[in-house]
């Protein structure tokens, strides 16, 4: 391994000749780079971005990079990327909620209701999480709310909540990874506003 405030040259013992991209110049596939990438990160937030950052500009798609990842069997990181991954698969969707769950539960928040039907002009959309005493709304974000074909959607159905006098937060799935405590202080904080008062223990 050789550091230079310009370069970084590391060897690994991971080496695969399946490893090399097919075509161009000898380099490694994407989904091999961004792996490695990940491991060698100075932090976890550096690594999360890396695979987060991969997967949004379309050079890699997440499943292939969950293949690469399989092959890492030892390793300090390797329980947050498989974690980061799933939230980038976005199959961990309700596996998100269930983490949100639990959470509100271990720091003594209300529980909500959960998949409540609403409808506008667009159609019918379901609220990933709502207390109606409160009138909040928790909507957990995948990476899929970041692509284009989304945002526009997105934004109409919070206006719409927001206009009949619901208040909305957005919970980025890659948030519970990243600064879990900032978005349920928001959420707390939410609710005091909206009434909701703590009892004592």
């Amino acid at each position: 391994m050789r550091r230079h405030r310009r370069y970084d040259i590391r060897e690994t013992r991971r080496w695969s000749a399946d490893d090399l991209a097919p075509t161009g110049i000898p380099r490694t596939r994407v989904e091999v780079t961004v792996v490695r990438a990940a491991l060698w990160a100075a932090t976890d937030k550096q690594a999360t971005y890396l695979l987060t950052l991969v997967v949004q500009q379309g050079l890699a798609r997440p499943e292939s990079i969950a293949v690469e990842l399989l092959r890492i069997r030892r390793d300090r990181r390797r329980l947050l990327l498989h974690a980061v991954l799933n939230d980038l698969l976005d199959g961990a969707r309700s596996l998100g909620e269930l983490d949100v769950a639990r959470e509100l539960r271990r720091r003594g928040l209300p529980p909500p209701a959960r998949q409540v039907l609403r409808k506008d002009r667009a159609g019918r959309y379901f609220l990933d999480l709502y207390w109606p005493e409160l009138k909040l709304v928790v909507e957990i974000d995948g990476i899929h709310h970041t692509w284009a074909e989304n945002v526009v959607g997105d934004a109409l159905r919070q206006n719409a909540l927001v206009l009949h006098g619901d208040t909305v937060l957005r919970l980025p799935l890659l948030g519970l990874r990243l600064d879990a405590d900032a978005f349920f202080t928001q959420v707390e904080t939410a609710m005091v506003a909206a009434g909701w008062v703590r009892r004592a223990a």
